[in-house]
Parts: structure tokens; sequence; C-alpha cells
């Protein structure tokens, strides 16, 4: 049978000969490889310093951490969060002991609506943390000029979101940090791992020292101790095991870093076939309009369709419809239900129903795969399963459902 999944891998033969010219160097943790995609990076996203740690949930993690000591947060300082987006996002700033503030979200885009963030303010408030959701920029101007206005910082959730620009700028690159990542179902593949980005040369060392124990940062690399002389040699044997900070162990290794270089060396292939196959995707569903919502890129914005999202409209039952496709080989997933989770149901009872697009979005919402590793025959596929869900099951429904399919085939 046919599988049609959400990610994709194909390790190219330079990406194998980076990972066993690791390997011969016996180098596994921080070496070449790191800085050199660290490096490339960073260039790429328009930032002075990226910090490659193990996920992107930690990346996330840190650099909060990282806000939180610059600014002097306080437990319970509030974070502005979209009420749709993965768990990680908002489970990161509890566990930093600071409190999600949800907001509600545009039902075209699936990003934060920037008009609704005002109203969420309170004294308290303290970070908008926007989250750029499939591939798609979020609307940044109005959030960077709310910011200023009202003391806030932005840190960009970009964990599925890269080499896109909203009005020119690439994500990463407005607010004080952000956080990127590099799991094997995402964008640039390492195998799970994460990046910082930060124009800030102190925000950087911070969430090294974070991602390292907390360790001083005059050793936070295995060669910093290397071909140097007194009184620098000196002064790291008495501080490379001090820890100034309480952090974590979030180091990645080289062998992802290998990997991940390889797969940045050849990006502009990997986001043009994407949005090739997303816009052959979008034509091809462009009949079942009145059955699907699809994909909408606002003007001055580009998409880089980590994944292609749909919401089924009212009439059609999403749960049967994940079946059919499930059935036949379609790998699917909710679009990003996030008040609903039974955890957050505990946490935060009742506030589901404050967020009517965010929550229609987890009801009716749900993404496919749309990576380099599809081929036209797979996308004729994928239309033809919903093409044959329409036919079959609304054609033979009664009601209104029925109806308004035989009427759009008419």
């Amino acid at each position: 049978m046919r599988t049609i999944t959400l990610g994709y891998l194909n390790i190219s033969e330079q990406g194998r000969k980076y990972v066993l010219d690791a390997l011969d160097h016996n180098r596994l943790s921080r070496g070449k490889y790191t800085a050199q995609f660290e490096e490339r990076f960073a260039e790429l996203h328009e930032s002075k310093h990226a910090v490659f740690c193990n996920s992107g949930t930690s990346a996330l993690q840190i650099a909060l951490a990282a806000l939180r000591e610059r600014h002097h947060y306080r437990d319970g300082d509030e974070v502005l969060v979209p009420a749709l987006t993965f768990i990680a996002t908002s489970n990161i700033v509890l566990q930093n002991n600071l409190t999600p503030v949800f907001l509600e979200v545009d039902p075209r885009t699936y990003n934060l609506d920037p008009s609704r963030i005002e109203e969420r303010l309170t004294p308290r408030s303290r970070v908008i943390l926007p989250v750029h959701l499939c591939g798609l920029p979020c609307e940044m101007d109005p959030i960077l000029d709310l910011a200023r206005r009202r003391g806030l910082q932005v840190l960009e959730d970009s964990a599925e979101t890269m080499f896109a620009r909203y009005r020119g700028r690439p994500v990463g690159s407005f607010g004080e940090l952000g956080c990127f990542s590099t799991y094997i179902a995402h964008i640039l593949v390492g195998g799970v791992g994460g990046l910082v980005t930060t124009k800030d040369a102190e925000l950087a060392t911070i969430c090294r020292s974070l991602m390292a124990h907390g360790r001083d940062h005059i050793y936070l690399n295995i060669d910093d101790d290397d071909q140097i002389g007194d009184p620098q040699l000196e002064q790291i044997v008495k501080r490379r095991y001090n820890f100034v900070r309480l952090g974590y162990s979030y180091r990645a290794t080289e062998l992802e870093a290998a990997i991940a270089l390889s797969e940045l060396e050849r990006w502009p292939d990997n986001i043009a076939r994407r949005r090739q196959n997303a816009a052959l995707l979008t034509t091809l569903l462009k009949p079942f309009e009145e059955h699907l919502q699809l994909p909408w890129i606002p003007p001055d914005t580009e998409h880089s369709f980590m994944i292609f999202p749909l919401v089924a409209r009212e009439h059609i039952d999403r749960e049967r419809l994940l079946l059919h496709l499930e059935r036949r080989g379609i790998e699917t997933r909710y679009l990003f239900p996030l008040l609903g989770q039974p955890i957050y149901q505990k946490l935060f009872p009742g506030l589901e129903s404050e967020y009517p697009a965010a929550r229609n979005l987890a009801r009716q919402g749900f993404f496919i795969g749309v990576h380099p590793g599809l081929e036209r025959v797979d996308l004729e596929f994928i239309a033809e399963t919903f093409s044959e869900y329409f036919r079959t099951t609304l054609a033979s429904a009664t009601g209104p459902s029925g109806r308004l399919h035989r009427a759009a085939s008419e």
C-alpha cells in the first residue's frame, strides 16, 4: 500500500561523509560541524548567533529562561501564547514558573491574531510568544509595535518554520530570540535537535550555559582549554567546574550537527519542492473547497510548508474523513489542539470556550505531509482519496451534507 508520511529524510552522500568524518575523529560532542551549522544557520536567518541544542523544546525553554534572567521576571509573570499551538510552546512557560496567557488565533492563518493581544495584557505581562505555525510567519509588525509600546519582550517559536520571510525579513530575526527545531518530521532534519537565534551575544552565552548545566561561560566547549597559555589556562582550570545558574543537560551531538549541516547545504531545493508540492496540492484540492478550507498565504509573506494544513467545514465529520485517509496510507494529525488536551483541561478548566476560532480549528483542523519526498503521483493520490471520500460518503448521505456535495458536482 502507498504510504504518504508527514516527514521525510534522505541523508545525502555529503551527510554520510560528515558523520563518518566525525566518527573517524572520535568527536561526538560539539565540534567543527556544530560550529559551522550554527554559523550558517544564523546567517541565513539574519542573526549573529545560533545555539544548537538537543530539541526545539529545549531551545524554547533555555531562551525563555535567558529572558527571565536578563529582565528579572518573577514567578507567575505572564507570557502570551497562542491558543492553538503544539503543547511544548506553553509547557515551557509553566516549566519556567511563569504563567501562560492564551491569545485567540486568526482562522485563516492559524497564527495568533495581533488585534486580540492587547485585551489580554495585564500589569504582569512580560513576553509575547508568537508561533510561526505550519511554515507560515506570523504578522510580526503589529506584534513588534505593541511590544515596543508596552515594554514587552518577543520570543519567536519558529520550530515549524525556516527560510520564510515576512515583509522581507526572515523568521527568527524579529524577537530578542528565535527558536527552531531539527526534528525528523520538520523542515531541516538533524534527528532531534533545536536552535536558538539571537543578535545578542550575552543572551547567546546564557543559553549555552543553561544547556550545559549552568556552567561558567569560561568553559562551555570541550576545546576551550586547548592551545592556550597563562593566565587564561589558569583561569579556566579554576573555573571550568563552576556552575553559576540552574541549568539543564540539553547539549546535542556532533553527529546530529553533521546531518543537519548537510541538509542545510541543500535548503533551497528543500523549500522549493515543498512550495511546489503545496501549490500543486492546493490546485488539486480546490474543487473540494466547499468541504475543505485550504491554506491561505497573506501578502508579503512566504510559506515554507513544513506540513499542509486543512480545516474540514462544519458539515464534514473530521474523524470519519481522517480514518478514510489513514486506511489508504495517508498519515494525518490534528491541527494542534491545546486547551482541549486532558492535562490542560485539568490545569485551565473551561478556558477553551473563550477562544472560538482556536476551538474550531482544534476540532475541525488537521494536516498531511507535503515534503520533498512526495512526487506528483503521490499528490494526485491524495486528491483522489479526498474525492473518493466526498463522492461516496457525502453523495450517499441524507440531509445537508449530501445536498451540498451533489450541488458541487453538478
